[in-house]
């Protein structure tokens, strides 16, 4: 098919086999059984390292939300490998995995991108990113039949960022889920690191956008989709879905036992 954007990180941050892959998210989401299940759910944040270190983070978080409604889903992520003014949303027919191709949905795309100057349909940011395609593979165990809107955004300054809000906002019905993709701070000790991921957390926790805006503005707290995160949570907002939870947060400590330099991760659930 033309236009399909074949894997970049199969094998990699996941397995490239499909029996392999279906395997390990079906372990991932069994170990992350939750008894909190969300109704009226707009979207989520979800991290994207590798399945050995952030899967069980990001299972809980799809487990808590997904439910057969869901038709469309969008997912915001930032770009790691490559620097562009704006929103970049993929110019192309479908986004493959090993377990098969989503395809994308160009109604809802074009709604999005409808007289913006800064959101644009095309390839930069998608070439090689992992930060969408590690989301689809859960999405793919969980539904049937579903769209994807696969969301970069190249620069994740405030009125880029609410700007891409603003035109989501309309879309939220209990058909369309938001994946806001990120990872929190990189690198820093675990006491250091959950100092900064604590501001995440509460910000997200008091559904409080603005805040978390600022603060990543100011440096007090890092998340690499940051922006994802305001994006998905002003549109909530807008949209009346206005609270939200931490279903789960860990560290890649947890898995390496090195607390000297950690990744941090987060998965939450906006709802109504």
């Amino acid at each position: 098919m033309r236009g399909i954007r074949d894997p970049a990180v199969a094998g990699v941050f996941y397995p490239a086999s499909q029996i392999k892959l279906k395997e390990q998210v079906n372990i991932l989401l069994s170990e992350a059984i939750t008894n909190q299940k969300f109704s009226d759910v707009a979207g989520i944040v979800s991290p994207h390292a590798g399945y050995i270190y952030s899967g069980k983070t990001a299972a809980y978080g799809f487990n808590s939300s997904v439910n057969n409604n869901i038709e469309t889903v969008l997912i915001i992520s930032p770009s790691h490998r490559e620097y562009f003014k704006g929103i970049s949303i993929y110019d192309g027919e479908a986004y493959r995995t090993p377990l098969g191709d989503v395809p994308l949905n160009k109604d809802v795309t074009e709604k999005i991108i409808s007289d913006s100057k800064i959101i644009f349909k095309g390839n930069q940011g998608h070439r090689t990113e992992h930060a969408v395609e590690v989301q689809i593979p859960f999405l793919q165990i969980l539904l049937k039949d579903f769209s994807i809107v696969p969301i970069v955004i190249g620069d994740q300054n405030r009125n880029i960022v609410y700007e891409l809000a603003d035109r989501i906002a309309p879309l939220v019905n209990n058909k369309t889920l938001i994946v806001a993709s990120s990872d929190l701070s990189h690198f820093y000790s675990r006491s250091a690191a959950d100092k900064m991921d604590s501001i995440v957390e509460q910000n997200i926790a008091n559904n409080d956008y603005e805040q978390l805006q600022c603060d990543l503005e100011l440096g007090r707290c890092e998340a690499c989709g940051g922006g994802a995160i305001v994006a998905m949570m002003r549109a909530a907002n807008l949209a009346g879905k206005n609270k939200s939870k931490i279903v789960a947060r860990s560290d890649s400590g947890d898995v390496t036992g090195d607390l000297s330099e950690v990744v941090g991760y987060l998965s939450s659930v906006t709802y109504s």
